[in-house]
């Protein structure tokens, strides 16, 4: 398991996290029209480093998260910034009911591979959307397994694009779309290994 609540004091502090998470952002715009009008979701928010970089762009963003160290973080930053369109809440949509409020985005980055029911939460995402509205997810391509040296074990080995196309396409996405967002760079077992990160777009009917 990963604690993700003993790492979030120290998450902003890595570079290479804050640039993944400008890079994501800058291909979010370039993949949706973007608008102050849109209500936005994002999904394992962490310490909310791509919703930052995308708060200029939205309305009313929700944060959600299951860390509660993650969003104490959070809160911090959005109390100092003097921010005033991000909110964030506890919540885990695997085990809890859905929330009554819809949503014009729903975005997640390298949140995907850590939930056990990838394809149930993906259908919880789309119940959650307006009609038309658009889901995007960052995460990482199929990967050996050599991705996470921490000792994490609650994760999947990344994503086929092909075979996530075809799980948002049989909920009921359509115009689904796929760009490589960045590529996160690791050292392994003594080597610089790539790893890319997907960006997938899809729109629900």
């Amino acid at each position: 398991m990963t604690n993700f609540d003993e790492r979030a004091k120290d998450w902003d502090s890595d570079p290479q996290k804050v640039e993944r998470a400008r890079r994501v952002a800058e291909a979010i715009r370039r993949t949706v029209p973007l608008s102050t009008k849109m209500n936005a979701l994002e999904y394992g928010c962490g310490t909310g480093l791509l919703s930052f970089f995308l708060q200029n762009d939205l309305g009313q963003i929700t944060l959600a998260d299951t860390s509660q160290g993650m969003l104490d973080v959070l809160s911090n930053k959005i109390a100092s910034s003097g921010v005033k369109n991000m909110r964030p809440i506890r919540l885990d949509l695997e085990t809890e009911p859905l929330p009554a409020e819809k949503y014009h985005l729903i975005y997640s980055l390298m949140v995907l591979h850590h939930i056990h029911d990838a394809r149930g939460i993906l259908k919880k995402f789309y119940d959650l959307l307006e009609p038309k509205g658009c889901l995007i997810v960052a995460d990482l391509d199929k990967e050996d397994g050599s991705f996470h040296t921490d000792g994490t074990t609650d994760v999947h080995k990344g994503f086929e694009r092909h075979e996530l196309q075809a799980w948002v396409e049989t909920i009921g996405f359509e115009n689904v779309r796929f760009s490589t967002a960045y590529e996160i760079q690791k050292e392994v077992n003594g080597r610089q290994k790539t790893f890319p990160v997907f960006l997938m777009a899809a729109q629900k009917r």
